[in-house]
């Protein structure tokens, strides 16, 4: 009898994975000696069919991450509501009947670490970024009540560029959240170009990235008083909702 015992994350330059290390020290605390958990590194989206060719019976789930959480959905054979609506996916069940159904757990991982960290007067949120991430923490803040603006280096609707944040804006829209890749490492002395001397104690500044702990972006929030949060809660809280996806 095949168990199904490999899980991994698809994406690309992934050496970095927090999913990995955090999978493979879950399995090992579990005692689940035969649960594997591998990169699937790859350079262009039409080769994830391949990495289950042939192997299929061995997979139970994968994580998806950057650049392939919307491309991947062409590949899935079901997609889960919220998944849907968000138009990102970056964690897939593969089924019995080796069935791939796609969810969205960064939604769930950014709302629930962010809640605690909200005041009244948290109203607006500039979200800097347009990728797969940002849709999912787009999603969230509706669910949360909370109005908000893309920030991007193109204009389209409800978006602002990054050259017009200015101190009105800055005044009124006291969240952001970077959910782009600016200031990971080892790129940690670059930061999303905005007006941080606008800043203020009424800010919370929200960076998905976890790696450096504290960016560029949120030392730059810190200086000014603001309340700052790194992605690493947001990470593991997804991980875990993964975790119980595969398992359902």
């Amino acid at each position: 009898m095949n168990k199904r015992i490999k899980f991994g994350l698809l994406g690309k330059n992934i050496s970095y994975s927090f999913s990995r290390k955090y999978f493979t020290e879950k399995f090992q605390k579990l005692g689940l000696k035969s649960y594997k958990y591998y990169n699937f590194d790859i350079p262009e989206v039409e080769e994830f069919p391949f990495i289950l060719y042939h192997k299929e019976h061995e997979f139970r789930g994968l994580n998806v991450t950057i650049p392939y959480k919307e491309s991947v959905i062409k590949y899935l054979n079901k997609i889960e509501s919220n998944a849907k609506e968000i138009g990102a996916v970056n964690t897939i069940k593969i089924t019995d009947e080796n069935k791939l159904i796609g969810y969205n757990t960064d939604f769930y991982g950014f709302q629930k670490s962010i809640e605690p960290l909200l005041k009244t007067h948290h109203k607006k949120a500039l979200i800097l970024g347009t990728g797969g991430a940002s849709k999912a923490v787009a999603y969230a803040l509706k669910m949360m009540k909370i109005q908000y603006k893309f920030v991007s280096r193109k204009l389209a609707e409800n978006r602002f560029l990054y050259t017009q944040l200015n101190e009105d804006i800055l005044k009124e829209y006291t969240i952001i959240i970077n959910c782009t890749p600016i200031g990971t490492h080892p790129n940690i002395d670059d930061a999303p170009k905005i007006p941080y001397h606008y800043l203020s104690s009424n800010h919370l500044l929200y960076d998905l990235i976890y790696n450096p702990a504290k960016t560029k972006f949120l030392n730059e929030g810190e200086k000014k008083g603001a309340v700052i949060k790194n992605g690493l809660e947001m990470l593991e809280l997804q991980a875990e909702k993964s975790w119980e996806i595969w398992n359902s």
